[in-house]
């Protein structure tokens, strides 16, 4: 049976492209046509009620990284707020952290657990 083998884009809406492409790049280096380690992927639809991200938003990305200490120490130093909960973190899954782009879109960072 043929089947999806990975993610192949991601589409999103937003009112300034230009300046949000370079927002992804200079702080999460992610470029247009970006080459991503290999890794997990989690494909998971949410509830409709759920708390997990804003109400107002359908998606939100996750993206995996090497090390977040040292990302979130980048982010703070540009000025972008972080938000960290003890209750997001397992020794299964790994660390989490979460930021918003300027267009006010939900980004999870995950370094997952070494495993």
């Amino acid at each position: 049976m043929a089947r999806a083998i990975g993610i192949g884009g991601v589409f999103f809406r937003a009112r300034d492209t230009a300046a949000l492409t370079q927002w992804y790049t200079t702080h999460l280096g992610v470029t247009e046509f970006w080459q991503q380690q290999a890794g997990p992927t989690v494909f998971s639809p949410f509830a409709q009620s759920t708390d997990y991200f804003p109400a107002e938003r359908q998606w939100m990305i996750n993206f995996r990284v090497d090390d977040l200490d040292a990302l979130i120490a980048d982010l703070v130093g540009a000025g972008i707020a972080v938000e960290m909960r003890d209750d997001w973190d397992s020794p299964e899954t790994g660390r989490f952290a979460r930021i918003h782009d300027p267009e006010g879109n939900p980004i999870e960072l995950w370094e997952p657990s070494a495993s």
